[in-house]
This record gives structure tokens, C-alpha cells and sequence, in this order.
């Protein structure tokens, strides 16, 4: 089981915040602080029809017809899976500043079952917009079991607190109680996207079985962190918005966008992104960095002229562009 792999603890609730979490809109702090215990559900079991003979007699002659609310239409290019073998599965939804994007997970093995689908973010990212681009995605499953959304923004019981990337409407919204009631979802989980790629990696990539200190550094619009002790998850590090000894901050001075918008050389760009690790080793002192992002698929053009001085060793991330999904899925199950 997934939870036997990895434990990413979210942390502790801490009082003094003042939000309603029970509130289903966008309430700003209050007085006093409620802090329920997150109700779950069990994870329903499902079962996958992979072959090609019970594909076919499914849906021959009705290939625009809906799946059944709850079913599971394999991903191209997948293993068969055996008809008996009950899985678990969520809806893992990360949330960007450009796309929001969604796949069936399979929770034991961080799988993705079935294709991945894209709507492209509202202009604003507005409360309403977004949590309406979310049920259309869950629509597009055909799902109203557990989903787990990965958020760019530091995230508290499922609480927004802060919106670099996002409409700034979102401060203080509850973000789970928002989809909830748009999905009709019983059970959703909102965190940190840069968390929960994190998780995904210590649980499924490179990072599985890693002890000791782990820093996980997603390269995009800007740049996320993820922060693991023993496999245990430190959330909401923000360490993209460390301020380095030249003044600027950490993701406008390194993020993969920097570099599409300054027509950066890949050399170049290592050189920048080895400013960044640089000042996070020198802070953390990590046993390993894991770097992640689409451009980790090209980490053999740059990855090579990044150099550390205290010889930290830097691994290109495994799931890279999915590994938000992925571990979106797994906070649905409580494994984040």
C-alpha cells in the first residue's frame, strides 16, 4: 500500500491562523479558530477492463458514449490489469498557472489510468472560475469519488493563504469546501502543488527510500519546493521566494520561465540555477536535491554544469509534468 511506501505528513494545526475552515466561501480571518478533523471516506475499489476483447465489446459502435459514472477507461499504452485485482483510485487535479490539468491515479502504484486532461486556467484565476474548471474536469471522468488537488499557493487544512500565482480572492477561501460543493465530491484534499509533486517523487520516483534530508525543487513559472525529513513532509516551504545575495528573488532569477523569457542559453541558465541551489544548500544542508519540472526532461543539457560547492548530489525528477497529479491522488487518500 501506498502508505506503507511513503508518509507525508502535512503538519500540525496551528492555532493563532483564525480562519473558518468550515466555511464554504471565501470568509477572511476570524476571531477564533475551528479546526474539525477532516472527514474521509473509503476509497472505493474499481476494476479495470484492459483487454482489448472486453474494450471492444464495451464500446464498439458507441465510441462518444459517456463512461458510467465511477468507471475507469484505461490509458493508452498501459499494462493489462487483472479483472479481479481491486484498486484504489482518486482524481488527482493540479492546478497551474496556465492549465489545469487531471487524471485517474492508481493509488498503489501512482499510475495514471486514464489520459491526461487539460482545460486551460481562467484569465484571473478567480475562485469561481477555477472551482468551476475543476468540476468540469471531474465531469470529464464521470467522477464524484475522492479527489486531491494540488495548489499553487501555501495551503492549511485546506485553506488558502497566500496567492502569488492566483487571483488574490483566494486568500482565505476554503478551498476543499469551495469543490466539494461544485464536484459533489464527499471527499476532496487541497495542498501545495509543489508538496504534492514532492510526494509523488519520494513515492513513486527517485526519490523512494531516500532518508535523511531531501529537497524537491520544481523549475517552471516560478519555482516550487517541497521539503522531506525521514520520508515526513514539511509543507509549505515556499523556498522559491528566497531573496539571493544578489537581490533578486529565487524564481525570478532561475525559473524555467526566466529562462523562455530571457532567451537564456542552457548553460547560461545552469549557471543561474546553480546560484539557487547554491544558497538552498548552503540554508539546508540537504543528503539530496531532486530537481523536477518539464525542463527535467532535458536535464541532460544543463544538469551537467550545475555544480555544488559542499558536493550535494542533484537527480533529475521521474515523474516531471505528473508528478503533480500523481501526488494530488495521493493526498485524496490522506498519504500527503
Amino acid at each position: 500500500m501506498l502508505s506503507t511506501v511513503m508518509k507525508c505528513a502535512v503538519g500540525q494545526h496551528l492555532e493563532g491562523v483564525g480562519v473558518n475552515r468550515r466555511s464554504t466561501g471565501c470568509s477572511r480571518p476570524a476571531s477564533s479558530l475551528s479546526s474539525p478533523s477532516l472527514s474521509t471516506r473509503p476509497i472505493r475499489s474499481v476494476k479495470l477492463e484492459c483487454t482489448a476483447a472486453r474494450q471492444q465489446r464495451t464500446h464498439v459502435g458507441n465510441k462518444n458514449k459517456k463512461a458510467t459514472k465511477g468507471s475507469i477507461r484505461p490509458r493508452a499504452g498501459t499494462a493489462d490489469v487483472e479483472d479481479s485485482k481491486p484498486t484504489r483510485v482518486a482524481l488527482g487535479v493540479d492546478i497551474g498557472g496556465s492549465g489545469i490539468k487531471g487524471a485517474l491515479v492508481d493509488l498503489d502504484s501512482g499510475d495514471l489510468i486514464t489520459e491526461r486532461h487539460r482545460i486551460p486556467t481562467p484569465e484571473g484565476a478567480s475562485p469561481k472560475d477555477v472551482t468551476e474548471t475543476v468540476r468540469q474536469l471531474a465531469e470529464h471522468f464521470d467522477w464524484t469519488g475522492p479527489i486531491g488537488c494540488g495548489f499553487p499557493a501555501a495551503v492549511r487544512e485546506g485553506v488558502v493563504l497566500t496567492a502569488a500565482n492566483i487571483g488574490k480572492e483566494w486568500i482565505g477561501c476554503n478551498a476543499e469546501a469551495l469543490i466539494k460543493e461544485a464536484t459533489g465530491s464527499l471527499s476532496v484534499k487541497v495542498v501545495n502543488d509543489a508538496d504534492a509533486a514532492g510526494c509523488a517523487e519520494m513515492a513513486f520516483g527517485v526519490g523512494k527510500g531516500n532518508k535523511g534530508l531531501v529537497l524537491m525543487v520544481t523549475l517552471g513559472t516560478g519555482i516550487g519546493t517541497a521539503l522531506f525529513k525521514d520520508g515526513v513532509l514539511v509543507p509549505n516551504t515556499e523556498l522559491g521566494h528566497i531573496y539571493l545575495d544578489n537581490g533578486v528573488e529565487g524564481e525570478h532569477f532561475a525559473s524555467e520561465a526566466v529562462r523562455d523569457r530571457e532567451g537564456l542559453k542552457y548553460k547560461e541558465w545552469a549557471a543561474r540555477v546553480e546560484k539557487y541551489l547554491s544558497t538552498m544548500e548552503a540554508l539546508l544542508w540537504p543528503d539530496l536535491i531532486i530537481v523536477g519540472g518539464g525542463v527535467s526532461k532535458k536535464h541532460a543539457k544543463w544538469l551537467p554544469h550545475v555544480t555544488m560547492p559542499q558536493s550535494t548530489p542533484i537527480l533529475p525528477a521521474t515523474h516531471r509534468n505528473l508528478a503533480g497529479i500523481m501526488g494530488a491522488a495521493a493526498a485524496a487518500a490522506g498519504e500527503v
